[in-house]
């Protein structure tokens, strides 16, 4: 029972923590109580690898 409360608590801190993403520092607002919170968000975004649009296409064709 512990495991399971454990677990919903897990998902609602992570999904809270992507809709406050999705609402601020993703539309390039600051987050109105928690700024640390948003550019760490930011910060994490920026450093994380992206595809560009042609490297997408050449992972279709294989």
């Amino acid at each position: 029972m512990l495991v399971v409360a454990l677990a919903v608590l897990l998902s609602l801190v992570v999904s809270a923590v992507v809709a406050l993403y999705v609402a601020y520092p993703h539309r390039g607002e600051e987050m109105p109580v928690v700024p640390w919170l948003g550019e760490a968000m930011t910060r994490a975004v920026e450093a994380a690898p992206v595809l560009d649009d042609d490297e997408r296409d050449l992972q279709r064709l294989r």
